[in-house]
């Protein structure tokens, strides 16, 4: 490979905490390094495999090129989490697993790295070589592939001498010599048994597994990349030439290229714009070679345009016309894109954690975005969105994404602003769209900004609830001041009682102001899954022996639940959801209290309400769980029962009396008042509360495996 020798294609990851390796990695691109997602875990401090995705959080990562070796901040652009066989999540004792894959999008120059190796499938019998994370030199292992065999494992056994695969070189790449190409990654060793007296390995056997490990074939690292939207263009297929796309693209070339050294002209300045070779350098390529490089390289379309709007802005037209009928070109060229990350670089935290507000302000009709909880594949996913419908001329529209940037703009300090508002103007006149196009969104930006300036912004704590052993529960903690949660609680391995868990969640509201603009109590999201809706959190008593006051959740704050699992469950309803929610101070209420109705029923009765914001449940436990999942898998906003009443809830009359919006105080004043008076107040009244405005974080609950 390029670069002297491979180990230049080895990354090294770091650990925040201490700078040590945390593992490898394999350079994808100038700004792109590809690793396993548990030594991203170890890097951040988190459990080896917390499943959901990091977030925002910066990972130092150690690059080796022509610029020598320098250090750069990372974040993770596409998270896949380690995953068993069955979709569940890797416990400590698992041997082995699928998922495990993290692309890291590194902050650096271009030439910060040499151009990234090869990578082919890999087969049994190849020698391979792996790296420690440090890539040091004489930290080479050698191993042989003995099994591939096309599944998603493959099995590697080291050599008697030199160095064993240990710590340290999960994620670094497998590098064949005789193919010089990377045929896969390093993930796990198989350690020697221990004694189950001492805990330390047990003396050595002729019998034991000596020297073998395991690692993710480069076929289906490619497999996962592409159900994950990150796939390179490394190795796309050919394009169909019966697509009708490919036939219109191959007349529109031969008509803005009449000649063929003009074609051939063209041809080589898109191939360096697209990071790719340029072919015969003498033989320019045909039409129908030249169409087919449209459609499989994803940003070769908008590169050509970029090109072409400046020599021919009708031949620009006609050719991105042609080109929409086909599935692969994506929005942006090469040039866009990276810029597009370098201005999004440059953004604060606080506004990055606001992107999916902005987006559901932009794009308020938009069906499902994405999980995984990665800037880059909202990003991504925003490329193929359509414009926003609001051409009244025929003309081109406004694509989605270029939207959703107007937005996030106006809440970036000048330059920030400056700088996005620039990029957008520039992606406009490569499309051939008005100005004006754009600048009625940019105004509808200017009128969301002032909106959520004058809103009162509530202080709020998230805590993901989950059940462990009887009587004890596993909880993970957000802080939300505004600009989106900050998680608070460092794992969620241990488990607490109800009154060490409300103790837990007391000393972190104690941390919290309130809100700063009208100093109300910050209310309290508890995320369960749909089994624990019901779960009396609110109940929790977090006094010690010794202390004054109880210390009750639910009566010192507005406390409701929020079930992502259901609200996610059927992502049709999605924008069913954010549309009640706009309408939350204005939409209708719905009363469930007839127990001759099944589930079944109460769903026709809500698609035909779609204006229903809010809904009342009053019948028997046995009905009353199934119509409150309905409800909230179909987007319902704001439900309301009792979870101690057969019929005829006390708490849930009193709370119909109750402005939607003020709903959370409501049902906290009424559990103080169970505490004071409980025969006037007998209820047990429960809110499951989804604001559509309010980020939550990603969670896995009782399916950990739809992040991969």
């Amino acid at each position: 490979m390029d670069g002297g020798t491979p180990v230049a294609c080895v990354a090294s990851v770091r650990r925040t905490r201490d700078g040590k390796v945390a593992g490898a990695g394999l350079i994808l691109g100038a700004d792109t390094v590809l690793t396993c997602a548990h030594v991203v875990n170890d890097a951040l401090g988190r459990g080896l495999f917390e499943a959901s995705a990091p977030g925002p959080d910066e990972i130092p990562v150690e690059l080796r090129g022509p610029r020598g070796h320098d250090r750069y901040p990372a974040r993770v652009a596409h998270w896949i989490a380690p995953r068993t066989r069955d979709g569940r999540v890797v416990v400590e004792g698992d041997s082995e697993w699928l998922g495990d894959l993290a692309v890291l999008r590194v902050d650096a120059p271009d030439d910060a790295v040499h151009p990234p190796a090869r990578r082919i499938a890999m087969e049994a019998g190849q020698e391979v070589r792996a790296w420690h994370g440090s890539a040091g030199g004489p930290t080479f292992a050698d191993l042989t592939v003995k099994s591939a065999d096309g599944g998603p494992f493959g099995y590697l056994d080291g050599v008697a001498t030199g160095m064993a695969v240990g710590p340290g070189y999960s994620g670094g790449p497998l590098w064949c010599e005789e193919d010089k190409a990377v045929v896969g990654l390093v993930v796990a060793h198989f350690m020697p048994p221990r004694d189950p007296h001492t805990g330390g390995y047990a003396p050595h056997s002729p019998q034991h597994l000596i020297r073998r490990s395991w690692g993710i074939p480069w076929q289906r690292v490619e497999a996962e990349l592409r159900s994950a939207g990150a796939l390179d263009t490394q190795d796309l297929p050919h394009a169909d030439v019966d697509d009708p796309a490919h036939l219109l693209l191959a007349e529109e070339i031969d008509r803005a290229f009449p000649s063929s050294s003009g074609r051939g002209d063209v041809a080589r300045e898109l191939a360096r714009a697209c990071g790719v070779g340029a072919g015969s350098e003498v033989t320019p390529p045909t039409v129908e070679e030249f169409a087919e490089f449209l459609l499989t390289h994803p940003r070769a379309l908008a590169a050509l345009t970029e090109v072409l709007r400046r020599r021919d802005a009708s031949a620009a037209d006609r050719i991105l016309t042609a080109g929409r009928l086909a599935r692969g070109p994506r929005l942006l060229s090469p040039r866009e894109y990276t810029r597009l990350h370098q201005l999004l670089r440059g953004v604060e935290k606080a506004v990055l954690a606001r992107f999916g507000e902005a987006v559901r302000a932009a794009l308020p009709l938009a069906a499902a975005f994405p999980g995984g909880g990665s800037l880059d594949a909202l990003l991504d996913h925003l490329e193929a969105l359509h414009g926003d419908g609001r051409s009244d001329d025929g003309g081109p529209r406004v694509p989605a994404l270029l939207r959703v940037i107007e937005y996030v703009s106006v809440l970036c300090p000048g330059p920030q602003r400056a700088g996005l508002r620039m990029w957008s103007d520039g992606v406009i006149t490569r499309l051939g769209i008005p100005r004006s196009a754009l600048a009625e969104r940019r105004s509808d930006a200017q009128e969301w900004a002032r909106e959520i300036r004058n809103r009162s912004v509530r202080v709020r704590v998230l805590v993901e609830v989950r059940r462990a052993e009887p009587g004890r529960h596993r909880l993970r903690i957000w802080c939300d001041e505004g600009a989106g949660p900050r998680q608070v609680s460092a794992t969620a391995a241990v488990s607490y009682s109800a009154s060490e868990g409300a103790r837990e969640l007391l000393r972190v509201l104690e941390s919290l102001g309130p809100s700063a603009v009208d100093g109300r109590r910050p209310l309290v999201e508890v995320l369960v899954d749909r089994t624990s809706l019901n779960l009396p959190v609110d109940e929790w008593e977090g006094a010690a022996p010794d202390e004054i006051v109880p210390g009750v959740l639910g009566v010192e704050f507005p406390l409701v639940v929020h079930c992502p699992e259901l609200l996610r469950r059927h992502e049709r309803f999605l924008p069913d959801w954010r549309r009640r929610w706009s309408r939350l101070d204005s939409g209708a209420t719905l009363v469930f209290s007839d127990a001759s109705k099944d589930p079944n029923q109460i769903y026709y009765e809500l698609m035909e309400q779609l204006d229903a914001v809010r809904v009342s449940v009053d019948v028997p436990p046995g009905l009353r769980d199934g119509i409150v999942q309905v409800c909230l898998a179909v987007g319902v906003p704001v439900v309301v029962w009792d979870r101690g009443r057969d019929k005829d809830s006390h708490a849930v009359r009193h709370m119909a009396e109750v402005a939607t919006r003020e709903l959370p105080d409501g049902v906290r004043s009424y559990r103080a008042n169970i505490m004071a008076n409980p025969h006037e107040f007998p209820g047990r009244p429960v809110l499951a509360w989804a604001d559509a405005d309010r980020t939550v974080p990603r969670l896995h609950l009782t399916e950990p495996q739809e992040s991969a």
